[in-house]
């Protein structure tokens, strides 16, 4: 069974940093692209970054130069390394995997889950001012 599992969320300040974890397994790892959005109550599902099955990454205009997004193919595992985080970084991210997903999947969705890819249950970001 597909399965993503994501680790690493949790409550810091204003100017914290947090690193997330997504390791898969299930499926072809390095053939897929991988992704991060998040979703705070009330805002739609945004793409926070993405990396390609290529290595090519991305980056929501938000978050450049704070986040970094890596893998590591023999631990079928991506990263999210998030630094000088700011309140507005607060919302439960998700971890989304797929061949093509880049191109499959919006970078602005109603609610996150409900699209092309396979996606993980979720961790909270909360970053207190």
């Amino acid at each position: 069974a597909v399965q993503l599992l994501e680790s690493g969320g949790g409550s810091v300040q204003a100017g914290g940093s947090l690193r997330l974890s997504c390791t898969a397994s299930g499926f072809t790892f390095d053939d897929s692209d991988m992704g991060w959005y998040r979703q705070a109550p009330g805002n739609k599902c945004e793409l926070v970054s993405s990396i390609s099955s290529d290595g090519s990454t991305d980056y929501a205009d938000s978050v450049k130069g704070r986040f970094t997004i890596s893998q590591e193919n023999a631990k079928n595992t991506v990263y999210l390394q998030m630094n000088s985080l700011k309140p507005a970084d607060t919302a439960v991210y998700y971890c989304v995997a797929g061949r093509a997903l880049i191109s499959r999947v919006a970078k602005i969705l109603s609610v996150c889950r409900r699209a092309y890819g396979y996606w993980g249950q979720g961790t909270q970001v909360t970053v207190s001012s």
